[in-house]
């Protein structure tokens, strides 16, 4: 199937691993060209540089107000458009309800709450007609995750928000959705798993958990939000769309 993505142009922060990485080699791997953003400046020029020439990386921190405006601005820039962004943030620090303090708190809705309608704010502004906004989100959206209380209660908040936004832009012929990642297997991940002080335990029970009784690839994931982003999926908006192996109990 033809995707439609051939020289469109994207923004992918949190790009320089994980999620926000596998997505923007997807999408360069079938035509479009990326702007890609993280806060290590060596890992993004380093992630930018293995994608090659179709792929140009920025530092820069989701809590910065400034940073939704000079990543648009290099995309036109560098690659002539703008057609869409997906917004990974890095995962809040774990905890539980009464463990996490107001710190962690405050600067996890800067980056992880705050950071993100702000860039999909901006997005709106600059893009049109067939113009996409994806957010990667969690699980947590509709299921609560054990260790995870800061994400439980600022990721569902976010889709609420994308929903809301999709309402509005609809008729601008502008599409927003979601991702909701289980255990993806990434270093994010690992390193949760490494908190339970038997990190291949704890990746055997959860496992069972999933029907298809293993992790995900991080490709696989990219993989689906390529699809997404691209002209392909152009009649699906407001969507929180599971890539959990089946793992989310509800429909």
């Amino acid at each position: 199937m033809e995707l439609g993505l051939k020289d469109r142009v994207y923004v992918i922060t949190g790009a320089s691993r994980g999620l926000g990485r596998a997505s923007a080699e997807a999408l360069v791997a079938d035509g479009a060209k990326v702007v890609v953003s993280g806060r290590d400046e060596q890992r993004v020029a380093k992630a930018a540089a293995a994608m090659g020439p179709d792929a140009y990386g920025v530092a820069g921190d989701n809590a910065d107000p400034e940073l939704a405006g000079h990543l648009i601005a290099t995309a036109r820039r560098e690659f002539g458009g703008f057609d869409g962004i997906l917004i990974s943030v890095g995962g809040p620090p774990p905890g539980s309800p009464t463990g996490n303090t107001d710190e962690q708190w405050r600067d996890s809705f800067e980056s992880v709450f705050l950071g993100a309608v702000r860039l999909a704010r901006e997005a709106a502004a600059e893009l049109g007609d067939g113009g996409v906004i994806g957010f990667v989100l969690s699980a947590s959206v509709h299921e609560t995750i054990p260790g995870l209380t800061i994400s439980n209660g600022l990721r569902p908040g976010l889709a609420g928000f994308a929903k809301s936004l999709a309402y509005e832009l609809g008729p601008r012929g502008i599409r927003v959705l979601g991702l909701l990642p289980y255990r993806i297997d990434t270093d994010r991940v690992r390193e949760l798993d490494a908190l339970s002080g038997d990190e291949e335990g704890a990746r055997a029970a959860a496992s069972a958990r999933i029907p298809m009784r293993r992790y995900g690839r991080a490709e696989e994931f990219g993989k689906t939000a390529a699809f997404l982003l691209s002209p392909a999926a152009s009649y699906l908006t407001g969507i929180m769309l599971p890539v959990d192996g089946g793992a989310r109990h509800g429909f």
